[in-house]
C-alpha cells in the first residue's frame, strides 16, 4: 500500500509542466480500433488509466511501440478479438468507449459494465440509446454490455441525447465514424477533450463537424486510416496547480495549457483573489493575500468543471466568509467531506449543496482519497495546512495525474511517498 506524506503550509514556487489529457487520452487510445493502419499518438499522459487501456488493446491483439516517454505508435489492423477482458474493464469507466470502438468495427462488441469512481448514480442508458439508434440489438448479461449487428453495417441516425452526457456523445461518436450515412448527434456535450476525439478520428480520415457545439454531425466514411495526432494538455491537471497555489500561497507558471480551456477556473479563482496572467501557452498564477469567499456551481463545458470541484472546495475552506458549492453534474461528489473535517474545515454537506464556512488554518492529518477528484482536493488541502498530512489509497489519484508527487517537488512541496507492507496496513487498520 501506498500513501503520500505530505508537510504543509508551505508557498509554492517554480513551473509545472503539464500532461496530456486524461479525459481525451482514454478515448482517443480505444478509438484507434477503429484505424487501418499505424497511429502515432503524442503527448499520452504517464497514468494508470491509460496503462490499462493499453494493456486491453494488447490483449485484443493491438501491436504497440514505444517511441519515446509520451509516444506510443499503435496498429490495430490484426485485431480481431472482440470481447474485452473482465478483470481491466472493472477498473475503469473509461473502458465503455471500447465498445463503441469494436461494435463501430466489428459489428459487434462484449464488454464488461465500467468502474471508476464512486460518484453517485452513473447510468449508461445514453450510450445504449445512441447506439441501438444506429441500428445495433444492445443487451447487458452477466455483467457485460453487448451489442451485434447480425451482420449488417450500422446506419446512420438522428439521435437526441436525454441528457447533456461527455460519455453518450463519445460513445456515440466513435461508433458511427464508420456508419453508414449521416449521424446527428443532438444535445451533444461540448467539452474540450470531445473536440480533441473529433479531431484524432477526423486526422484519420473521419468525417466529424460541430464538434464543441450542441449538435455534432459525423458522416461515415469506409474506412480510416493512419497517422500523426498529438493529445491536448489536461485542463484538470492544470485547474489543480492552479487550485494548489492560490490555497497554498506563492507564486508559479503552469505550462503547456490552453488558457482558454480553463476561462471558468481562471473567473473563480480570480474572484477570490488570486492573480492570474494568460500568456500564448501558459499560465501564471499568483496569491499573496487573503481569500475571498465564493458561491461555485458546477456545470457541463464551458461551465466550471465538476471534476475541479474538490479542488475548488480545498480553497474555499481557507477564503473569509461563508461560501457555498453547488454540484451541477453528480449525485455523490462530497464524500471527501469528512476527511477535510478531519483537517479542520467547516464544511456541510446537504444533497447537492456544500456550505464552507472558511477557516484561518487547516491542520495536518491522515486521510483516505475516497476517488480521483477528492484524492486531489486532499492534496490541495494538506499543501495549505499546517503539519503533516498522511493521504491514503493513492491508486485514485495515480489514475489521473501524472507524477504529481515530482512536480509538486518542483514547486517546492514537501512530498514523499511512503510504501507500507500489507501486513503492517492490517496492524495499523487493527
Amino acid at each position: 500500500m501506498t500513501k503520500y506524506i505530505i508537510h504543509g503550509g508551505k508557498p509554492l514556487y517554480g513551473e509545472v509542466e503539464i500532461s496530456g489529457a486524461k479525459n481525451a487520452a482514454v478515448a482517443i487510445l480505444p478509438a484507434t480500433l477503429l484505424v487501418d493502419g499505424v497511429c502515432r499518438i503524442e503527448n499520452i499522459p504517464q497514468i494508470s488509466d491509460v496503462s490499462l487501456i493499453l494493456s486491453i488493446l494488447k490483449s485484443l491483439g493491438a501491436e504497440i511501440r514505444t517511441v519515446d516517454r509520451t509516444t506510443l505508435d499503435i496498429d490495430c489492423s490484426n485485431v480481431q478479438n472482440r470481447s474485452v477482458p473482465y478483470d481491466a474493464a472493472r477498473q475503469i469507466r473509461a473502458s465503455y468507449y471500447l465498445f463503441g470502438a469494436l461494435l463501430g468495427r466489428f459489428g459487434e462488441a462484449n464488454v464488461p459494465l465500467p468502474g471508476g469512481c464512486d460518484l453517485g448514480n452513473r447510468p449508461i442508458d445514453q450510450h445504449e440509446k445512441g447506439i441501438s439508434a444506429l441500428g445495433a440489438q444492445v443487451q447487458v448479461q452477466n455483467g457485460y454490455f453487448q451489442a451485434t449487428t447480425k451482420g449488417t453495417r450500422l446506419q446512420g441516425a438522428h439521435i437526441y441525447l436525454d441528457v447533456v452526457s461527455v460519455g453518450a456523445t463519445m460513445n456515440t461518436m466513435i461508433t458511427a465514424t464508420l456508419a453508414e450515412g449521416l449521424t446527428v448527434i443532438e444535445n451533444a456535450a461540448k467539452e474540450p477533450h470531445i473536440v480533441d476525439l473529433a479531431n484524432f478520428l477526423n486526422s484519420m480520415g473521419a468525417n466529424i463537424m460541430g464538434a464543441g457545439t450542441d449538435v455534432i454531425k459525423i458522416r461515415g466514411v469506409g474506412r480510416l486510416a493512419g497517422g500523426l495526432y498529438s493529445i491536448i494538455p489536461d485542463q484538470i491537471e492544470a485547474g489543480t496547480y492552479m487550485a494548489a497555489v492560490s490555497a497554498a500561497g506563492g507564486e508559479i507558471t503552469i505550462k503547456n495549457v490552453i488558457p482558454k480551456h480553463l476561462d471558468s477556473i481562471t473567473a473563480k479563482l480570480e474572484e477570490m483573489g488570486v492573480t492570474i496572467i494568460e500568456n500564448d501557452d501558459s499560465l501564471i498564477v499568483k496569491r499573496e493575500g487573503a481569500l475571498n469567499k465564493s458561491n461555485v456551481k458546477t456545470y457541463p463545458y464551458p461551465g466550471f468543471p465538476t471534476d475541479m470541484q474538490p479542488q475548488i472546495a480545498a480553497v474555499l475552506c481557507l477564503a473569509e466568509g461563508t461560501s457555498i458549492l453547488t454540484e451541477g453534474v453528480w449525485d455523490n461528489r462530497y464524500r471527501y467531506a469528512d476527511e477535510f473535517r478531519r483537517m479542520g474545515a467547516n464544511i456541510q454537506v446537504d444533497g447537492k449543496i456544500a456550505v464552507v464556512e472558511g477557516v484561518k488554518s487547516l491542520t495536518g492529518a491522515p486521510v483516505t482519497a475516497c476517488d480521483l477528484r477528492a484524492g486531489a482536493g486532499m492534496i490541495v488541502a494538506a499543501l495549505a495546512a499546517n503539519g503533516t498530512t498522511e493521504i491514503e489509497h493513492v491508486y485514485h489519484i495515480e489514475r489521473g495525474y501524472e507524477d504529481i508527487v515530482s512536480k509538486l517537488r518542483q514547486l517546492g512541496s514537501n512530498i514523499h511517498v511512503e510504501t507500507i507492507t500489507d501486513e503492517e496496513w492490517h496492524v495499523g487498520a487493527g
